[in-house]
């Protein structure tokens, strides 16, 4: 495992021999990343029949996974550089600013959606709640108190849980900066024992005032998942080697785990071999503690890992394979669709937070259409052009055109 020293780590330029690795952009993170956002608006998008096919249906881990451990390797890129090219102080402001950006952010897509929900049942034109839907009628019932809880994050509703999660871990990352001047070791003790701490439940931060309720995804535990891209990224944990014995071990583990991680898969085996899926549903209370997702229990992480090192060989060294070669049609139509996905994925906060949004709502023109097989494909269609059209938004955005001298 590489270390940097601790002489030069928060020298105002970086003297690392890990920063420049860090400062190369990996074109497999953005692939990736992108993948799971559109994966995201699929699972979001209420009573949507693809969702019965995302990963989370076949494993333990699904693409909230995905989703914090590339944005730990893209937080390695942009904020563990300022730490190495700045200094710590000013490498902890450029955290402190982005988590000023995705604070607000969290607010407005809470009152955005919440006001797309009132409007809705303030019209009248629908039979079902869809306040209630989001169980948010404890905040329009008594305003005043879930305000502020709204604003400390001591209210969170379900829908809205990703954000603070990843509020909270963003916070965490000068501490693991400066322990790294210690060495890796250090940095790795200290995110395993605040992982083991918050199995206990010890750890766990309030969701609502009016009940016992936690937050769902409790960042003490997911951190472990986020600095372990981090990690990656910055050269502290050396990649991988391609191994047929390390490939054979993770498919496996992916296969055999299934029936214990989804009750998609546990159906199939208990339609093909009642007596297995007897043993299984026997064995399932004891996978229970590591299987969780609130506390991100270890069969997860695990699960993860053989799932991101089966992509990490398919997309090849650089991710050579996800580039097509060739002039054919097919060549060309792959190519446009890596872009796209790629785009996506570059842009991933402002595609999270619009994908939020509107799922819902998408949501809402499907129990009005039905759920036939043309019209969920014609909505996931639309959500998928919309998010994709974000991100080209996004991306217009920060180039900040307006500048030009042109």
């Amino acid at each position: 495992m590489a270390t940097a020293s601790p002489a030069s780590d928060f020298a105002p330029v970086a003297a690392s021999a890990a920063a420049p690795t860090a400062r190369v952009r990996d074109p497999r993170l953005d692939f990736y990343r992108g993948i799971a956002m559109f994966i995201i608006l699929i699972a979001h998008i209420p009573n949507d029949p693809w969702a019965k096919w995302i990963p989370a249906r076949f494993g333990f881990s699904d693409a909230t996974e995905i989703f914090v451990f590339c944005s730990g390797m893209a937080s390695a890129i942009a904020f563990g550089g300022a730490f190495m090219r700045k200094g710590w102080l000013l490498g902890t402001a450029r955290v402190a600013f982005r988590i000023w950006q995705v604070y607000w952010a969290h607010i407005c897509l809470f009152f955005f959606v919440a006001m797309s929900m009132a409007a809705l049942d303030n019209a009248g034109l629908f039979e079902k709640s869809y306040v209630s839907s989001l169980n948010l009628q404890h905040f329009f019932n008594d305003p005043l108190p879930q305000m502020v809880g709204i604003f400390t994050l001591t209210y969170v509703p379900n829908y809205f849980d990703i954000l603070p999660m990843y509020l909270v871990v963003l916070a965490m990352m000068p501490l693991f900066m400066a322990l790294s001047r210690v060495g890796f070791w250090a940095v790795a003790a200290t995110s395993v024992a605040i992982w083991l701490v918050a199995q206990t439940g010890i750890l766990a931060l309030p969701a609502e005032p009016w009940s016992d309720r936690q937050w769902f995804f409790n960042p003490f535990g997911w951190q472990l998942l986020f600095f372990t891209g981090f990690a990656f990224m910055r050269g502290w944990i050396p990649a991988p080697p391609v191994s047929k014995s390390l490939i054979w071990a993770a498919a496996l583990f992916l296969i055999l785990s299934a029936p214990f991680g989804s009750w998609k898969v546990f159906l199939w085996v208990q339609s093909a071999a009642p007596g297995l899926a007897e043993e299984i549903r026997d064995i399932w209370p004891l996978t229970k503690e590591f299987r969780g997702k609130t506390e991100f229990g270890l069969f997860r992480y695990l699960h993860f890992l053989s799932l991101a090192y089966l992509g990490w060989v398919i997309a090849g060294e650089h991710g050579h394979r996800l580039i097509a070669s060739g002039h054919s049609a097919s060549a060309r139509a792959w190519q446009v669709m890596l872009t796209l996905i790629t785009k996506v994925g570059q842009q991933s906060l402002a595609v999270f937070v619009f994908s939020m949004a509107a799922a819902r709502l998408i949501g809402v023109v499907l129990d009005q259409t039905g759920r036939d097989f043309a019209s969920v494909f014609i909505a996931n269609m639309i959500g998928f052009a919309m998010i994709i059209g974000v991100a080209y938004l996004a991306a217009w955005f920060k180039s900040q055109p307006w500048k030009s001298k042109k």
